[in-house]
């Protein structure tokens, strides 16, 4: 009796502990799923770090471009700048050579002016003004004041009563005036007769002979010279050869057809004026000015040996950029250097 309990109790004892060992959850499935993330944490930094270390190699190399693009311009000022100096030691030689009389180089130099720019010529004839034509707005400081005003630029035509008058006409840039003489003038020259109406008349004696005749209302003999003209005194001009001018983009374009002219065009200013495009234009820089009547005013001739932009500023500009090429250079060397880890 006491057996069989016993071995009664001990099965019931078994099977409790079976039935509480099948409750405990089966941790098979949470080891694998650790082991694959484990294995995937172990082998993604491997294959991902290939790829950071190949950018690293040529992008660190990028931190160095600025360095070298402000070397570069830097570099450039310095040509620029040896350019600047032949340019303006071209020019002061030029200007620094006796003046030529116009007539006498016209027939060798026809057509070739440009190769002349910048020699200094004298030239003698009469003023049109009626055929004046005003390049602006140009601004002057006069006495610390600023002042619009206008190139006047006018025909010299050939005065037949002088023997040492220019042959054929020449485009003069006679200087600077304010707008209030424009005005004036403008209104002035409308009650003068212009000297456009003088024409030349070919006498057939040689080639290229010719006298003045002024055509008036009444019939006049070719043989009877104009008095006007022959007491007209002959103008005096020494100039220098200059060519047409270069707008930047900002300059608005001429409108010949309105009488508006921003820059020098010679070929059109030639054509508004009569006159062969290929007409010689000088800018005038005689200095005997007439105080009582100053304008225009002629140029200085040391203008013409000054540039906006002077070897000094290309150096200027040079050390501006070579300084900030080694600014930058430092920085990025700096950003690549390994720091030390303080312990």
């Amino acid at each position: 009796m006491t057996s069989s309990i016993s071995k009664t109790l001990n099965l019931q004892t078994y099977s409790s502990i079976f039935s509480s060992a099948n409750r405990i959850p089966k941790l098979t499935p949470l080891f694998s799923t650790s082991n694959r993330v484990l294995s995937t944490l172990a082998e993604s930094p491997i294959e991902s770090s290939f790829q950071p270390q190949e950018r690293k190699s040529w992008s660190r190399y990028l931190l160095f471009l600025p360095g070298a693009i402000t070397f570069g311009l830097g570099t450039w000022q310095i040509f620029r700048r040896q350019d600047k100096v032949e340019m303006l030691d071209y020019r002061r030689n030029r200007l620094g050579l006796d003046p030529v009389v116009w007539n006498n180089i016209s027939s060798s130099s026809s057509g070739d002016s440009g190769s002349l720019e910048f020699r200094r010529v004298m030239c003698e004839g009469i003023f049109d003004e009626s055929k004046s034509i005003y390049v602006g707005p140009r601004s002057r400081s006069i006495s610390g004041v600023t002042e619009n005003g206008y190139y006047v630029i006018t025909p010299l035509v050939p005065n037949s009563s002088d023997p040492k008058s220019v042959q054929s006409s020449v485009l003069v840039n006679r200087g600077w005036a304010p707008r209030s003489w424009r005005e004036k003038h403008q209104k002035d020259s409308q009650n003068v007769e212009p000297v456009s109406n003088i024409k030349i008349v070919d006498d057939g004696e040689t080639e290229g002979s010719s006298r003045w005749k002024f055509w008036s209302k009444k019939p006049i003999a070719k043989t009877v010279e104009d008095p006007v003209i022959s007491s007209t005194p002959s103008v005096k001009v020494i100039g220098v050869i200059r060519g047409s001018e270069k707008p930047s983009i900002f300059v608005p374009a001429n409108d010949p057809s309105s009488g508006q002219w921003f820059y020098v065009d010679v070929p059109a200013i030639a054509r508004a004026a009569g006159l062969p495009e290929d007409t010689l234009y000088l800018e005038d820089i005689n200095d005997n000015v007439d105080h009582g009547n100053p304008y225009p005013l002629p140029k200085d001739v040391n203008t013409l040996i000054r540039s906006s932009t002077m070897p000094q500023d290309h150096l200027n500009y040079t050390l501006t950029w070579y300084s900030l090429s080694a600014a930058v250079t430092f920085m990025a060397v700096k950003r690549l250097k390994p720091k030390k880890i303080r312990r």
